[in-house]
């Protein structure tokens, strides 16, 4: 799955965006006047799932945060970052694989038509993840710094290495894998 943050290592434990994540989605959701199930219908999102996240309970995928995000005319940025942290620096893990090299770190966030993202991200030889389709109208542009990356598209899959970048429109499912024997790092931007 591709849930922010998800650790099979993590042994329950809590991440500080996903305290943040349960406190912001609560905050913009009661400043938006919405009930949890109206919230539901507007993002598409079930009740359960809010009310897990909400609770810090659940994890919550990458996409189904922007569906929330959306529904309550937030940004993505917003509904992670700390208290206190300036709106567009944010600078924290948003995503953990198996293996310690299994990480994504969101680095901050910029204004184009809706939003602009910056990650890092970098993932273990043999690893991959799967990502959900975004909103329509969401690109990414992947650059990898280091390793072999697959990027596997509904219609094709694009092999990486190190200086060579793809952009796609993202409201399709797609997947990064590393495709080589080393630890892969690339940047993806997604730009909305």
């Amino acid at each position: 799955m591709s849930n922010i943050l998800h650790n099979p290592k993590s042994h329950g434990s809590q991440s500080d965006v996903l305290v943040h994540v349960s406190q912001n989605l609560r905050r913009f959701r009661h400043a938006a006047g919405m009930s949890q199930q109206a919230l539901a219908d507007a993002s598409g999102i079930s009740r359960r799932m809010i009310v897990g996240v909400e609770n810090g309970e659940a994890n919550v995928s990458l996409a189904s945060l922007d569906r929330l995000a959306i529904a309550l005319g937030v940004d993505f940025t917003a509904m992670v970052k700390g208290p206190g942290a300036e709106m567009r620096n944010v600078n924290e893990a948003m995503w953990r694989g198996a293996d310690p090299a299994d990480f994504a770190l969101l680095l901050g966030s910029a204004p184009a038509q809706k939003e602009a993202q910056l990650w890092v991200w970098s993932l273990a030889p043999g690893h991959r993840y799967q990502a959900e389709p975004d909103p329509a109208g969401w690109h990414e542009i992947i650059y990898v710094t280091q390793g072999r990356l697959a990027l596997e598209l509904e219609s094709e899959t694009v092999l990486l290495n190190p200086g060579e970048f793809r952009v796609f429109a993202s409201d399709q499912h797609y997947a990064y894998a590393n495709a080589g024997e080393d630890v892969t790092h690339f940047l993806r931007n997604s730009v909305l």
